[in-house]
C-alpha cells in the first residue's frame, strides 16, 4: 500500500468517525467537534486526490481548496460556538422566569 492510499484511508476513517460521533452524541459542542473531525477527513481525502505520483508535481487545485476550507472551517466553528453560547444563555434566562 502506498502512502497516499494510507492517507486517503485515514481521511475516510476520520469522516466515518466524525459522522458516528455526530449521530451518537447530543451536546452541541460534541456535535461541533464531530463536524470538525469530519472536515479534517475531507481535507485528507482532497490532499490524497491531488497526488499524481513521484514523477509529477501534485495538483495545486485540491491543495488550494483545502487551504480555503481550513479558513472557512475555523470561521464557521467560531460562529457556531458563539451561537451555541447565545443559545445556552437564552435557555438559562427562560428557566429563571
Amino acid at each position: 500500500m502506498t502512502a497516499h492510499l494510507i492517507y486517503a484511508a485515514a481521511g475516510l476513517a476520520l469522516v466515518v468517525l466524525g459522522a458516528w460521533s455526530f449521530l451518537v452524541h447530543a451536546p452541541l459542542l460534541r456535535k461541533l467537534v464531530a463536524l470538525n473531525v469530519m472536515g479534517a477527513g475531507v481535507f485528507h481525502l482532497l490532499i490524497s486526490v491531488g497526488y499524481r505520483g513521484l514523477d509529477a508535481p501534485p495538483d495545486p487545485v485540491p491543495h488550494a481548496l483545502v487551504l480555503t476550507g481550513i479558513v472557512v472551517a475555523v470561521s464557521a466553528t467560531a460562529l457556531a460556538v458563539a451561537f451555541g453560547q447565545r443559545l445556552e444563555g437564552s435557555a438559562g434566562e427562560q428557566d429563571r422566569d
